[in-house]
């Protein structure tokens, strides 16, 4: 199904996209619920992203949360990076707030990405070769948090700033929400793992959108430690104050 020829932004979106509906078909056909049903569909997707991405891209790295890690990507350029079901909570209990990464990093830079969102009407996929016009912001800006252990730092700069908390579920919904504009400001600084924010990233970034570490420092990918502390995507307009909000918070 997935074809050499297309380019590195086709295929990753075709890939995202594909990965989606196979979710979607274990979610409506497998008979499982909850945690079964959660790893059901991890193993599915990941075996079609991974064997997908070998099969068109031989010479590329792999780094999927799925598999076992293999160090021999990082003698690699071209990594690809992925999130099978970014949310398998959400994804197992029947929401909408999850999603499928897709990534290319080159040189540890996220080149390119696509982010599905199978769970949404229409088949939303959203790809870093294909951005569109932000929306205007709030008046009040909308921090994006963990619908069930929001950082504290993101609950302290929105009081800050004067902002609302809107709860969510996966990070890659939560950063699709501000390239969508259903947001402003992603804040987050429990700790995740490169496949949570490769995809979301080089997507926000081709959209116009600040991607940092909260700190301001630049996001660098295929590293041999997988784990990423912190991460901000937000509006452009607000990135100063958000990071000066921060770092008022660590003095």
């Amino acid at each position: 199904m997935i074809l050499p020829h297309l380019d590195d932004a086709a295929l990753a979106a075709s890939l995202a996209e594909e990965a989606g509906r196979l979710l979607l078909t274990v979610r409506e056909q497998s008979g499982l619920a909850g945690e079964a049903l959660g790893t059901a569909g991890d193993a599915a997707a990941n075996s079609f992203l991974c064997e997908a991405i070998r099969a068109a891209r031989p010479d590329d790295g792999v780094l999927s949360e799925e598999e076992k890690d293999n160090s021999g990507r990082l003698a690699k350029a071209r990594v690809w990076i992925v999130d099978p079901v970014d949310g398998t909570r959400e994804y197992s209990e029947g929401r909408a707030d999850w999603a499928v990464h897709v990534a290319l990093a080159i040189d540890g830079a996220p080149v390119l990405g696509a982010v599905a969102l199978p769970g949404l009407a229409g088949e939303v996929v959203l790809r870093s070769d294909r951005p569109y016009p932000l929306r205007p912001m709030a008046e009040r800006p909308r921090f994006l948090v963990s619908r069930t252990r929001p950082a504290r730092e993101a609950e302290a700069v929105a009081r800050m700033l004067g902002g609302e908390l809107v709860r969510m579920g996966s990070a890659g919904a939560k950063a699709m929400a501000v390239v969508r504009g259903e947001a402003e400001v992603y804040l987050h600084s429990g700790g995740q793992h490169e496949w949570d924010s490769c995809a979301p990233v080089a997507v926000a970034m081709a959209n116009g959108l600040h991607c940092s570490r909260i700190d301001g420092s630049r996001l660098i990918y295929n590293r041999p430690d997988t784990y990423m502390p912190d991460l901000l995507v937000c509006r452009s307009e607000l990135a100063a104050n958000v990071l000066e909000a921060v770092r008022t918070l660590r003095r």
